[in-house]
């Protein structure tokens, strides 16, 4: 037996720790039971014999060469099982909850649970528990203690779920030899305590002199100032321009003052709503008000720049953040990938993850709660999205307003939903400010190597109520007991160092007045001057203005080569033969008589705009193809699978093309693109809906930022919002791109809606928007695009009306109102009824004479003086009805009436023909659909006896 258990060729030599444990472990139920095994493990143990310790480690002397027996087996595979179990579950054990401590669990990771005792483990080689265990361990009961507290102090980790083991093994290498973080120095941890200090004293400050004020303090997890910081310096060494950050209200006060800068006189300001004046910029800090209704103190954002003496600069950004709380978190992706991106040359977009690092504050209660964190999580390894990783931290209070956790999630944490994206987790206690700071150095160096997110979950718990004026004791009576014995965070680390003898009693109660008398004389700045606030609520002239008169069209010729030059595929790529006929009928467009369609107006006005040094991106679910097969971006070989982007390979292009299939959402993505369009305000950001009505999956969005920034915040956007939108029988969903809500939220300029008929005017839409989005009255622009309409030459173009023309906010049917005294009717529709009333006239050889159709391409801004204007042209008209295929209480109908009798000449009465009132957007059936298109159609051009 010896000669066998000595042999090189042993298939266990080389095993060690945990792997060697399992051996072990199937040798000890082989000899209990030898069919209890598979029949190859069986055969290797009757061939080979026991493993023995001496073949995967050196032993000390006195064991060298000592066959494994019965007792040692049990405690070498008992100390492995614990040290696996600690891995696993020494959070569940751990000490990071600074109010709840009674919630431990020690008995999940002690030695009598494995079998095995103190003495056992003593004599358990450390490299079988813990190969990465600092040299000052030395045998098996030091490495399962020192694994006891790596894994279950303030500090807790799960990365168990991490699939790829390069990643897991390193994390696991990391945390269990000490070298995730730098021991603090002497002088860091007397800055530490500094923070703390005015973090504290700003929020006491506030509680004492703005009594029962909202601000939403920080305090119960007061770390999180220091964290932020120790995120921006490590980022820094990177020569990271921006660093972006995204966060609820919580904290958010003390976070603009502290990380962003925002001077204590300006936030104490807007609490005694004291004049604009007393708000100055500091160190690169905007305008506390940049927009004209403005908002709450706690929605607002700020910009920071940090220059070095290296003249290494650095931007830290806050973004603005209504109530809607997580709903920011894909906007700040958006602009972090913005950040990232060099779109100055033809093709895709050069993205260097080091220029910008994204961190997302959430809350404990949202973060499980909203869907949009998952949306954003999924966003996180995705082509077109991901950012190389972004740092989330979860402000975890342990409540949710007056909610307990037990009510508001259904997992252990708050952190869980992060599992399934593989993020690594680690749970630290707000009250141990340098476990806080050591974690976000470890989730730094994770994103540096893995270019990917990590998670920290750092929990404390809330001082006061949900906002100050609250009372908590009324809905948790118990856990405010012990909240408001509990000492501070600050109180705490300033007895620790008192202990440790970094700084005196005297020392530390100074840096508190010295704050105090620092706040009390930045507040006295403010408080001396009781002038009157002269509040401006109306928009800048620039925005009541409109749009500037800007050049669209373009050359026959330049229209001409871009065509060709898209048509001109690689030698050997072969697209599907079906869609290459297709696309190579495009070719002919500007022979002779030859029209563009909506696809190809689409690609040339692409085209043109890069040209012209614009960038593009556009995403949206199936966009690359286009959910109607009209668009044909990227082009697939059919033998390879390799694909081909025309526009990318475009030789005239002066600026990058980006076009991406988007996950499933709405939410999520219409908040990336909006923040990617915030930040490149050079770029033109397109998102398209699958269809129209989807759009109402990302309702949030245009509510409170694509509606409303501009007058919340002065934060520009020029996002164009594509929605396919049409009454074709398809039933409730798919039929309406909800107009009406668009409609219903334009005022002062926010936004543009259109619904064009024509290629020509889709192309010169895009052109325009293009070419103000760096203008002061760039604004969104909203499109209602065609469907079945796509393939309707009635909405093709001449190729004079693109190297001629312009956009034109209403357009006349081309075969009516030739004579102008004759026409007694006239009809103001929208879109795809325009063009169904044209082919019915066009079908029925009848005098029209008396009738005129007006196409209302811009819904909004409303085409007042164009409309009045054409009006008067008609000196006999009797009667204007606005025609519509959505029903009456939808659609454009209500906005558009009141606007509609304003311009009307004297005693020339408005009526309304369309479906009647209805609660579902369009009939359920396609014949019951088709009856009532046809009632509309006729009912429009039945003459009136």
């Amino acid at each position: 037996m010896s000669s066998k258990e000595n042999s090189p060729e042993k298939p266990w030599q080389g095993f060690y720790g945990p792997n060697l444990g399992v051996v072990i472990e199937l040798y000890e139920q082989y000899t209990e039971d030898p069919n209890s095994v598979d029949e190859e493990t069986r055969a290797h143990f009757e061939k080979w014999g026991p493993p023995s310790l001496e073949e995967s480690v050196s032993l000390s002397k006195d064991r060298v060469n000592q066959e494994i027996g019965s007792d040692m087996i049990n405690a070498v595979v008992g100390a492995v099982k614990l040290a696996d179990f600690i891995r696993a579950k020494g959070h569940l054990a751990s000490d990071i909850q600074p109010i709840w401590k009674t919630h431990k669990n020690d008995d999940l990771i002690s030695y009598e649970r494995f079998n095995v005792t103190e003495e056992q483990l003593k004599n358990v080689p450390v490299d079988y528990i813990c190969p990465q265990a600092p040299t000052h361990v030395k045998n098996g009961l030091q490495a399962i203690e020192h694994l006891r507290n790596v894994y279950s102090k303030t500090m807790a980790f799960e990365f168990g779920h991490v699939q790829d083991e390069t990643e897991r093994n390193w994390l696991r290498d990391k945390v269990e030899s000490g070298t995730f973080a730098d021991a603090l120095s002497t002088e860091e941890k007397r800055g530490l305590l500094e923070r703390l200090t005015s973090v504290e004293g700003f929020e006491k400050f506030i509680h004492r002199t703005f009594v029962g004020q909202k601000r939403f303090s920080i305090e119960g997890v007061d770390s999180l100032v220091p964290m932020l910081d120790m995120a921006i310096n490590e980022v820094r060494k990177e020569k990271t321009d921006h660093v972006m950050i995204g966060m609820a209200h919580r904290g958010r006060l003390n976070v603009l003052a502290h990380t962003l800068g925002k001077p204590f006189k300006a936030i104490f300001a807007e609490f005694l709503q004291a004049p604009n004046k007393l708000i100055a910029p500091s160190e690169g800090l905007g305008e506390t008000y940049s927009g004209w209704t403005g908002d709450v103190k706690y929605h607002l954002g700020a910009d920071r720049q940090i220059v070095d003496d290296e003249r290494s600069e650095t931007i830290v950004s806050l973004a603005n953040n209504p109530s809607h709380l997580e709903f920011v978190s894909p906007i700040v992706e958006g602009y972090a990938r913005a950040a990232q991106e060099d779109r100055s040359k033809r093709g895709e977009p050069t993205q260097d993850s080091r220029r910008a690092y994204s961190i997302l504050i959430h809350g404990d209660a949202a973060f499980p709660g909203q869907g949009i964190v998952t949306e954003t999580l999924n966003l996180s390894r995705l082509n077109g999205y991901q950012v190389g990783g972004s740092l989330h931290i979860i402000a975890n209070n342990n409540i949710g307003y007056t909610t307990e956790a037990y009510d508001s999630r259904s997992t252990t944490y708050a952190s869980d939903p992060a599992k399934g994206f593989e993020i690594p987790i680690l749970h630290v206690n707000a009250d141990d400010p340098e476990a806080c700071v050591k974690a976000i150095q470890f989730a730094v160096e994770y994103r540096r190597k893995f270019k990917k997110d990590f998670l920290v979950d750092l929990i404390g718990y809330r001082r006061f109520g949900h906002n100050e004026g609250d009372e908590p004791a009324v809905t948790q009576p118990e856990l405010y007991t012990m909240i408001r014995k509990h000492p501070t965070a600050r109180a705490l680390y300033a007895e620790q160092l008192q202990a440790e003898n970094v700084l005196t009693k005297d020392e530390v109660k100074k840096l508190d007045t010295d704050m105090y008398d620092y706040l009390l004389e930045e507040y006295n700045k403010v408080n001396a001057d009781k002038a009157e606030r002269n509040y401006e609520l109306s928009p800048p002239d620039f925005i009541v203005d409109g749009l500037p008169k800007v050049k669209t069209n373009v050359e026959k010729d330049k229209l001409q080569s871009f065509n060709e030059q898209l048509l001109d595929w690689p030698e050997r790529f072969n697209p599907n033969e079906k869609l290459k006929k297709i696309l190579q009928r495009r070719a002919n467009a500007f022979d002779g008589d030859g029209s563009v369609d909506w696809g190809l107006a689409e690609v040339l006005a692409f085209a043109s705009i890069i040209h012209d040094g614009t960038p593009i991106r556009l995403s949206g679910q199936d966009t690359e193809r286009g959910t109607f097969a009209h668009r044909h971006l990227v082009l697939h070989d059919r033998e390879t699978n390799e694909t081909h982007t025309p526009l990318q390979a475009f030789e005239d292009a002066n600026a990058s093309f980006a076009v991406y299939n988007s996950p499933l959402s709405e939410q999520a993505c219409v908040g990336f693109e909006y923040g990617y369009n915030v930040f490149s305000k050079e770029t033109l950001v397109l998102w398209e809906a699958q269809f129209g009505d989807f759009v109402n999956g990302a309702q949030v969005m245009f509510d409170q930022w694509v509606s409303a920034g501009r007058a919340k915040w002065g934060q520009k956007s020029g996002l164009v919002v594509l929605l396919p939108h049409g009454y074709e029988g398809a039933g409730p969903e798919h039929s309406s791109g909800r107009v009406e809500r668009f409609l219903n939220s334009a005022a002062e300029n926010n936004w543009t809606i259109a619904n064009c008929t024509s290629a020509a005017q889709y192309f010169h839409i895009l052109r325009r928007q293009a070419k103000i989005l760096q203008k002061n009255t760039v604004r969104p622009l909203i499109i209602m695009t065609p469907k079945s309409l796509l393939r309707n030459q009635n909405i093709a173009s001449t190729t004079a009306e693109f190297a001629e023309g312009e956009f034109k906010p209403i357009l006349e049917e081309p075969i009516l109102g030739k004579d102008r005294q004759a026409v007694k009717r006239i009809i103001l529709t929208s879109g795809k009824l325009a063009i169904e009333l044209q082919d019915h006239i066009k079908k029925n050889d009848e005098d029209w004479s008396w009738l005129h159709i007006i196409r209302v391409e811009e819904l909004y801004p409303f085409p007042r003086r164009a409309i009045r204007e054409l009006l008067k042209e008609f000196p006999n008209l009797e009667e204007v009805k606005w025609v519509q295929e959505e029903p009456k209480n939808m659609g454009a109908w209500s906005f558009m009436e009141p606007r509609i009798l304003e311009i009307l000449p004297k005693d020339v009465p408005l009526s309304y023909i369309g479906r009647t009132f209805r609660s579902s957007p369009a009939e359920g059936v396609s014949n019951a659909h088709k009856v009532e298109q046809k009632r509309i159609i006729t009912e429009s051009l039945t003459r009136k006896n």
